[in-house]
């Protein structure tokens, strides 16, 4: 499974970055290292909902359960992610992100703060 990271680099902007997740064998199934985590919570954005440039608040899982967003970045990059979709939000610094609800369909996600 792959997840997307957002990163600030060391221009000081936003950047992509594909990461798969490591795997370990279970016995029946295989999972991932487990990290911390607290304060889950839902959002539900409306549909032409857009947020203006900003950095992640914390560094979070963000995983689209309906509907689709885009991202922008300061080079003009912009992705678009859907249900299922896992976004790793780490620009914690810099000018940050756009997000746009793309399409016509409320977005509903899950937020999942990751303590270090």
């Amino acid at each position: 499974m792959q997840v997307v990271r957002i990163y600030t680099g060391d221009d000081g902007e936003s950047h992509f970055e594909d990461i798969d997740l490591p795997y370990e064998q279970l016995e029946n199934s295989e999972r991932t290292a487990v990290e911390n985590a607290e304060n889950i919570h839902f959002r539900r954005y409306q549909p032409g909902g857009f947020l203006d440039w900003h950095p992640a608040p914390l560094r979070q899982y963000v995983i689209t359960l309906e509907g689709q967003v885009e991202v922008g970045l300061g080079d003009g990059t912009k992705r678009v992610f859907g249900v299922g979709d896992v976004l790793l939000a780490d620009d914690l610094t810099g000018r940050g992100h756009t997000t746009t609800v793309y399409g016509d369909k409320v977005r509903i996600s899950v937020a999942i703060p990751v303590i270090d």
